[in-house]
C-alpha cells in the first residue's frame, strides 16, 4: 500500500476516534502548538511537525499499557508515512519505546511533551490561569520544587534539551511561546 500523507483534518479525526478525554485533547493541542512554533523557528515543515505533535498520544487513552506500540499499528494500518510513525513512537523512548529520537522533529517532540505538562501546571497556579503572562523564570522556580507537578518526568525534559543542544530556560521559553499560540484551544 502506498504511503498516504495525512491532512490535518484526517489526523484530528483519527485522534478523536481514539480519544474522548478533554484533557488529552488539550495536551495534544499544546504539543501541536509547540511543535508548530519550533518548526517555524528552525525552518522545518510546520504542517508535518504539527500533525506529529497532535498525534503523539493517539493510543494513550484506549491502550495505556501498549502506549506507542499500538500507535504504530494504528498508523501503519492507515498507511501513514514511516517518518510520522517513527516520530510518534520515539517520544516514548526509554519509557515505553526503544525508538531513540534521531531527527530534529523527534528530539523536539521528546523534549516538549512532558514540558507542556509542567507549563500547564505552572500556568494554572497563577492568578491569571494563563500562559499569556507566564515567564520561563517562573517555570524554572517550579522546576526546582520536585513536589510541584511531581508526575512530570524532568529527566526526560533535560535529556531532550541536551539532545537539541538547548539550555533548559530557552526550551521552556520556546515551549511557552508555542503554547501561547494555542491558548484559546487549551483553555490557558
Amino acid at each position: 500500500m502506498q504511503d498516504h500523507t495525512p491532512t490535518y483534518d484526517e489526523a484530528l479525526s483519527l485522534f478523536q476516534e481514539f480519544n474522548q478525554s478533554e484533557s488529552l485533547l488539550k495536551h495534544a493541542y499544546s504539543v501541536e502548538g509547540v511543535m508548530r512554533y519550533m518548526s517555524r523557528k528552525t525552518g522545518q515543515d510546520e504542517e508535518k511537525w504539527g500533525i506529529v505533535g497532535l498525534m503523539h498520544d493517539l493510543d494513550y487513552e484506549r491502550f495505556p499499557e501498549q502506549h506507542c506500540k499500538k500507535a504504530r499499528e494504528i498508523l501503519e494500518e492507515r498507511a501513514w508515512p514511516e517518518e510520522y510513525i517513527r516520530a510518534v513512537v520515539s517520544h516514548g523512548w526509554g519509557l515505553c519505546s526503544d525508538v531513540e529520537p534521531q531527527s530534529n522533529m523527534e528530539k523536539t517532540l521528546y523534549a516538549v511533551d512532558e514540558l507542556t505538562g509542567l507549563i500547564t501546571a505552572a500556568a494554572l497556579v497563577r492568578p491569571s490561569k494563563s500562559v499569556s503572562d507566564l515567564e520561563a523564570k517562573s517555570v524554572m522556580k517550579k522546576w526546582k520544587d520536585k513536589s510541584f507537578a511531581a508526575g512530570v518526568n524532568r529527566s526526560v525534559i533535560e535529556k531532550g534539551a541536551a539532545m537539541l543542544g538547548m539550555e533548559l530556560r530557552e526550551l521552556i521559553s520556546d515551549t511557552i511561546m508555542g503554547m501561547r499560540e494555542v491558548a484559546d484551544k487549551i483553555g490557558l
